[in-house]
């Protein structure tokens, strides 16, 4: 074995994971998503972006002791909160026992007034507030790209994404972004550049008239693919088909 190759599978030994909970997931991504991290799930509308993210921080919290912070920028907790009640989350609750921090974020340009050089300073301290408030683990972004509606200047708005993304990262916070999948790109603005951690990409089509909805589940650099068939809990007659990517990590 080359040098080269000896560390490669030495780093990906040495790759702590976070365990989602999620029936399955963590079985194709051996062991979940990379902990203290931040990973993109992008996909089409309605293919399960925001249930994916929701449902890591609901069982991070009741299964694994992980507090978690849900930062959304489109629809407000309060919806989030209505839609996933018939899968038995109740996130209000767990906000009420302090194992959830929910706030939202309102990016329409009608209530922006850019003037001059700015940043994302008033999120950073927002996030702040929220993390400390309940010694969160996990952070959940619904979704990041909304901020590119409200700001003009991508420059300014990219280079305080990647800015974003190192204190996430100093800070060990596992986190899930969510976002739209783009037109012949992962995401609609070109976001998994500054993420090479990890890029979950949701696919939903139907096969024989019955839902599907595929998974591919990307790292850097080298990978091999299968595919594994599971069951629905609660739906014997449906299954998911799940595709997943695995890399190894080369230096």
């Amino acid at each position: 074995m080359s040098k080269l190759a000896r560390r490669s599978a030495h780093e990906l030994r040495s790759l702590q994971k976070t365990p989602t909970g999620i029936p399955g997931f963590d079985e194709i991504s051996g062991g979940g998503l990379p902990k203290g991290r931040t990973t993109i799930v992008c996909g089409g509308p309605g293919c399960g972006k925001t249930m994916l993210g929701i449902e890591f921080l609901v069982r991070g919290a009741e299964e694994f002791n992980e507090p978690g912070v849900l930062m959304a920028f489109e629809e407000t907790p309060e919806d989030i909160a209505t839609n996933v009640a018939s899968l038995g989350f109740d996130i209000r609750k767990l906000a009420r026992q302090k194992k959830l921090a929910l706030d939202f974020v309102s990016v329409e340009r009608s209530d922006i007034q850019e003037s001059g050089d700015y940043d994302l300073e008033g999120l950073f301290i927002r996030l702040q507030g929220a993390v400390d408030s309940i010694g969160a683990k996990r952070v959940m972004f619904d979704t990041l790209e909304a901020l590119f509606s409200g700001f003009s200047n991508e420059a300014i708005l990219r280079a305080e994404f990647r800015r974003l993304f190192r204190w996430l990262k100093d800070r060990g916070l596992t986190t899930v972004i969510t976002a739209e999948r783009g037109e012949g790109t992962l995401t609609r603005h070109g976001l998994e550049e500054y993420v090479s951690d990890c890029v979950i990409l949701l696919d939903h089509r139907i096969k024989d008239q019955i839902s599907a909805p595929p998974l591919a589940h990307r790292k850097i650099s080298r990978h091999k693919t299968w595919r594994r068939r599971i069951s629905v809990p609660d739906r014997p007659t449906r299954h998911v088909y799940l595709a997943a990517q695995r890399a190894a990590i080369a230096a």
